[in-house]
């Protein structure tokens, strides 16, 4: 028998195993939460699920045993739901941003989901920032990226822009809404 490991505290990616710990700041649960809320309430009636920071994604499952755990997750096929595992291809990611990880879901996170052809994937940054990855002939391209300005004074306003997910264009929520609780 395996041994158990530390439920969301590691991933492991080509080979390595790393810790999550210590736990992001409060932020990143708010805009994780936020953005589950909408997704959640919009897939009701669906055979998708959504996973908040609760499911473990396979990614290569016939090549290794690697694993990342996304903050963020929509997979549609439940035959590949084993347990705590996914080894499906997600139809939508998002990572948020935390000092002890962004280097990894900037890289080698977002270079695996590429390659496991995860078609839309989204990098988020307490910092009020998204990045919008659609999937194009096999690799990843930065299709949108919004800097939160919620002044209405501030000509470069944009906190009622509305976000669609690709996949799920009835699935829509604005950047206010995303960063809501946000300071």
């Amino acid at each position: 028998m395996p041994p158990l490991r530390d439920e969301r505290k590691q991933e492991k990616m080509n080979g390595v195993v790393y810790d999550k710990s210590p736990a992001p700041n409060y932020r990143h649960g708010i805009i994780n939460g936020n953005i589950y809320a909408i997704i959640k309430n919009s897939l009701k009636d669906s055979l998708c699920l959504v996973f908040m920071e609760n499911l473990d994604f396979k990614y290569h499952p016939d090549e290794n045993d690697d694993y990342v755990c996304p903050d963020i997750m929509i997979v549609c096929d439940r035959r590949q739901l084993k347990g705590r595992n996914y080894s499906g291809v997600p139809k939508f990611i998002v990572e948020t941003l935390s000092p002890s990880t962004a280097k990894r879901d900037r890289t080698e996170k977002k270079d695996s989901y590429e390659k496991a052809g995860v078609e839309e994937y989204w990098i988020v940054s307490p910092q009020v920032l998204v990045e919008i990855y659609y999937l194009k002939d096999g690799k990843y391209v930065l299709e949108y990226n919004y800097i939160l300005v919620n002044d209405k004074e501030d000509e470069e306003y944009n906190a009622d822009t509305i976000i669609r997910l690709k996949e799920f264009p009835h699935i829509e929520m604005t950047l206010e809404e995303i960063f809501e609780g946000v300071e």
